[in-house]
């Protein structure tokens, strides 16, 4: 009776061992499946216990290492040299002093200085021709560039232009292979698209940041920098002093823009000549002929009739503003165009060709592709009166 009992329950034992093994091996197979690659965890529950098992996918390549071995190599450093020289000291005109010291004293020449600068720029042809920044270049007697191999060269400025910040600098290969940067078009950029500053700030070389476009078509005025006549990109990739000149990359290291600025009281915030601009002006730089940048001769700010308002009210204004909505003329330069038209202070011009206008940027922009010596007629109210007056552009001249 009792053995009968424990076979009864060995073979119980037995039984539950085996099943206890057939589920294991069950379990372990369906555990594999979840482990196996994530095309198949489509099909089945997946915990995140389960994809914690996973291993993540990784890759030693990266989009911008990549574009900076595309265009890195071309990226140049500028070296400037700069002699000025200084007036003598005043002290040394002072009757008393020349009595005292006698004239062996006396400086016969004046003093010179020499002034050092640094920045970036790139190379786009393989005759050694370079884009970069004219205040990289601006009034400089010396320039040397430096690749990124090492290799040295003189550099001879071909030609500058201040409204657009542009320079094209000409080096002498001599028989030597010269690595070129691709340019991209910068009609084709969004905002958030990634964005690669690549230069040499602060002495630095070869240095590489990362960040997005911010904002396209950023006018020059906007931006802070109103003697300059660009739509910048706007981008928050760090750009330091002598970044300037260098390439802004797109993600595939296409040069879209080409470092110009920084504003000291933003944080992050930098600008960039779009590409398109610098291949209009590219060969008209590197022949050294003048840049045509047609202007009128008017100071101005966008007015709304709230604006004008305000501004009547105030017993000090100067003059009572029409109060409508256009440009108002805040100031007319002698021997201009405007002048010569008869535009005076105070104007609100309304129309341009007879074309609505309510932004100085519009303006400034439809006589920049004017060109020069070309027609153009402005509504002008002044007072309760609304004439017309044509206006012929001429060539803006340096440092107006």
């Amino acid at each position: 009776m009792k053995l009968s009992r424990s076979m009864r329950q060995l073979s119980t034992h037995l039984i539950a061992l085996l099943l206890g093994v057939l589920l294991c091996f069950n379990g372990f197979q369906a555990l594999s499946s979840v482990a196996s690659p994530l095309a198949q965890a489509n099909n089945s529950s997946v915990t995140p216990a389960d994809l914690a098992r996973i291993p993540p996918s990784t890759s030693s390549d990266s989009f911008v290492a990549a574009a900076v071995a595309t265009t890195g190599p071309a990226v140049v450093r500028i070296d400037t040299e700069t002699v000025v020289s200084r007036r003598l000291d005043p002290m040394f005109d002072d009757p008393l002093f020349r009595q005292f010291f006698g004239e062996q004293m006396i400086p016969q020449t004046p003093q010179q200085q020499r002034i050092t600068g640094q920045g970036s720029g790139f190379i786009v042809d393989r005759s050694g021709i370079i884009l970069t920044n004219a205040h990289v270049v601006d009034n400089a007697d010396k320039v040397t560039v430096t690749l990124k191999d090492g290799r040295t060269f003189d550099g001879i400025v071909r030609g500058s232009d201040d409204v657009t910040d542009l320079a094209v600098v000409k080096i002498d290969p001599q028989g030597e292979q010269l690595p070129i940067a691709p340019l991209g078009d910068s009609t084709q950029i969004q905002v958030g698209d990634w964005a690669i500053a690549v230069g040499n700030p602060v002495g630095l070389d070869n240095t590489v940041t990362l960040g997005i476009i911010s904002t396209i078509g950023r006018s020059a005025a906007k931006a802070g920098i109103p003697d300059k006549r660009i739509d910048f990109i706007q981008t928050d990739a760090a750009i330091n002093p002598g970044n300037s000149g260098g390439p802004l990359l797109n993600a595939k290291g296409e040069v879209i823009g080409i470092n110009t600025a920084i504003r000291a009281d933003a944080n992050g915030i930098g600008f960039a000549i779009p590409i398109n601009k610098a291949k209009s002006l590219q060969d008209t730089l590197a022949a050294g002929q003048e840049v045509p940048h047609p202007y009128i001769g008017v100071q101005m700010v966008n007015l709304t009739p709230q604006v004008a308002k305000e501004s009547n009210r105030n017993p000090n204004s100067p003059f009572l503003i029409p109060e409508v909505e256009g440009i108002l003329v805040v100031q007319v330069l002698p021997s201009t165009p405007a002048e010569r038209a008869g535009i005076r202070r105070g104007d609100v011009i309304l129309k341009i060709n007879n074309q609505r206008i309510k932004d100085g940027a519009q303006l400034q922009s439809f006589v920049e592709n004017a060109g020069i010596n070309q027609d153009i007629r402005l509504t002008v109210q002044r007072g309760d009166r609304v004439f017309d007056v044509t206006v012929k552009t001429t060539q803006m001249a340096r440092n107006s």
